[in-house]
């Protein structure tokens, strides 16, 4: 049974007059919850991940890159409607994904309502408090939506939850957006300075990179 547990009320329950203005003040901010909640709630698929032939082979490229390893539990932060995370849960034993968009993680239910294996949560990854280790994090089209210092220390703390011999993968399109913070080869250069991570994979695509990090 696919679990949901709502972290949004932090985000959309009513809040303290000081918290709201805040709230108000990083309403349009890229970053924002806000900000994904409009695109979902405007578009079932802003990015037309379902559909797209690019994002289809894309995600073909993520999945074949992994071979034929079977990992024990996965952890995968904005999984958005959950295509990939659907593709994921056949390699894994476990898949755990989260999305900060209330409107797309209901979509990533229902797309994996028939999958056992598959935990869906709706909060932020930046104040996330799981306590999981795993052994397979994907970083699929999330990491340019930080800024440097915050990917960073994000990174950290997903790395230290890597158990020896996990994969980080990282999987980013090479282009500009004016929605994006870092460029998908900033992101991927952050990643390659975490600590105890080594690049076991590196593959370059039409438009996107994808990179395996290894725990020492």
């Amino acid at each position: 049974m696919i679990r949901v547990r709502l972290f949004f009320q932090r985000y959309f329950s009513p809040q303290p007059e000081g918290h709201s203005k805040s709230l108000l003040a990083m309403s349009n901010t890229i970053t924002s919850p806000e900000f994904f909640e409009a695109k979902y709630q405007r578009e079932p698929d802003p990015w037309s991940f379902a559909s797209s032939s690019y994002e289809l082979q894309r995600y073909a490229a993520i999945v074949g890159s992994l071979g034929s390893r079977t990992f024990q539990r996965a952890f995968e932060p904005g999984c958005s409607i959950g295509v990939l995370t659907e593709k994921l849960a056949v390699l894994c034993k476990h898949v755990e994904a989260l999305d900060v968009s209330v409107t797309a993680g209901k979509a990533a239910i229902q797309r994996c309502r028939h999958l056992k294996n598959v935990d869906i949560r709706i909060g932020s990854l930046a104040s996330d408090t799981s306590a999981h280790s795993f052994d397979l994090l994907v970083l699929s089209e999330i990491g340019y939506y930080f800024e440097a210092a915050t990917l960073t220390a994000i990174g950290n703390g997903l790395a230290s939850r890597l158990v020896r011999g996990g994969v980080l993968l990282g999987a980013h399109w090479l282009g500009s957006s004016a929605d994006h913070l870092l460029s998908g080869d900033q992101v991927h250069e952050i990643l390659n300075g975490l600590p105890g991570l080594t690049v076991s994979f590196a593959e370059l695509h039409s438009g996107f990179r994808i990179n395996h990090w290894t725990k020492q």
